[in-house]
């Protein structure tokens, strides 16, 4: 098993969120959402974040400008939209619940906190009328995670 593998694919699965969250801080030159990868210990590469880019500009998520360099050619500055900053928000929502799912799951967190975040009511199924089959399908708590 390799192990570098499953944790290259876990750095991928945020990596969408990474790039929209260093926007959401303002406009940025694609080497500088780089170094800002660098900086938090996720290394993307070129390869990775250009085309990443375009399928978000295509997305309506993000939009460019082209601004002069002193030191080269023009740059290309993203920024997101306002359809990127609401998909942003939702993609928050769902990492912190995300978060708190595998913090459950793994030990992390304490059970009367997430219990909180997170209310779980079971209902005690309803006694099966006369001459019927008790009904054994188990509800699920709305506030679970699909993966």
């Amino acid at each position: 098993m390799n192990i570098e593998n499953t944790k290259a694919q876990m750095r991928k699965g945020v990596l969408e969120f990474c790039i929209l969250s260093i926007l959401s801080d303002g406009d940025a030159y694609p080497t500088e959402i780089i170094e800002r990868m660098k900086m938090a210990r996720l290394v993307v590469v070129e390869g990775t974040l250009y085309p990443l880019l375009t399928r978000l500009k295509n997305m309506d998520l993000l939009s460019y400008r082209w601004e002069e360099s002193t030191s080269g050619p023009p740059r290309k500055y993203y920024r997101l939209t306002e359809t990127g900053t609401a998909f942003l928000r939702e993609l928050e929502a769902t990492w912190d619940q995300l978060v708190a799912s595998v913090e459950q799951v793994t030990h992390k967190s304490h059970p009367t906190a997430l219990d909180a975040a997170v209310p779980f009511n079971p209902q005690p199924a309803p006694a099966p009328e006369p001459g019927q089959q008790p009904n054994n399908h188990t509800s699920t708590n709305d506030n679970t995670e699909t993966l």
